[in-house]
């Protein structure tokens, strides 16, 4: 198992292009995760225009036009903008001279505040020790997790029910996150717990593959140390689409990240 950072690692070609290796331990079934190829730009936009003033990415709209493979790939960053307290990004996942991932990316200066007011209260959850670890062949899946090896997930027993045939069908599922490499959450590798598995539509009863097509992120503040508990959350499902919402907080209580995604999905005729 390689680390988050080794994962995400990046080799300066000049001119604003980094090479890379993208990882296939971080994939859902034979995909590389969403959330995985946005830090990896998010990455290359740090790199390239983030400096002493904004070395933190904080929001992220990011469009998944064909799936990368695993292996070798090329990042391409375009600076829009610096300015004093943000700096605006466009970013690309080339491979085989094809873009697969488009970005664009704000990136600024975080830290460790409390919010001045939230209206989100932290997901009520068991103690992680009692809430179920999910495996690289997780149940209900039908294919592996490789990303289960790498970050691991403990989710809330209630929300279990599709595992075993019994969806809830409340369009809601929570867990505890950590990074199996034992590092701490940072805003680039919240953007995996951003795009959390399962996705909620195994909650409604409709399991199967749910590629993402487009998914915004924002990062709220850096996170304290430990684990992040997440929420994801439906609104609406229906011709072939779903929305997911995510949310975040740290081992504090206080949102770190949150984030919407537009899905493919499989819905009955």
């Amino acid at each position: 198992m390689g680390t988050f950072r080794e994962a995400t690692a990046l080799t300066a070609r000049g001119g604003g292009e980094f090479g890379t290796t993208l990882d296939a331990e971080w994939s859902v079934g034979t995909r590389l995760h969403g959330g995985y190829l946005l830090a990896v730009l998010g990455r290359a936009a740090g790199e390239s225009a983030g400096g002493d003033g904004h070395p933190h990415v904080t929001a992220v709209s990011g469009t998944f036009v064909e799936p990368p493979e695993p292996g070798d790939a090329l990042a391409r960053v375009e600076t829009l903008r610096v300015g004093r307290s943000v700096a605006q990004v466009r970013a690309a996942l080339v491979q085989e001279g094809r873009t697969r991932v488009e970005a664009h990316i704000t990136l600024g200066l975080l830290d460790d505040a409390d919010p001045w007011w939230s209206s989100q209260e932290a997901v009520e959850l068991p103690r992680e020790e009692d809430c179920f670890l999910v495996p690289v062949e997780a149940p209900g899946a039908g294919f592996s997790v490789p990303l289960m090896a790498v970050v691991e997930e403990r989710m809330d027993p209630a929300k279990l029910g599709f595992a075993f045939g019994a969806p809830s069908r409340h369009g809601v599922i929570s867990s505890w996150q950590r990074l199996a490499d034992g590092s701490d959450w940072d805003p680039l590798s919240l953007l995996v717990a951003l795009d959390p598995v399962p996705p909620v539509s195994y909650d409604l009863g409709l399991p199967g593959w749910v590629p993402t097509i487009q998914l915004s992120a924002y990062i709220r503040r850096l996170p304290a140390p430990g684990p992040v508990r997440v929420r994801l959350a439906a609104t609406d499902v229906g011709g072939e689409r779903m929305d997911e919402v995510a949310h975040v907080w740290d081992d504090k209580g206080r949102l770190v990240g949150q984030a919407t995604q537009l899905a493919a999905v499989r819905v009955p005729a």
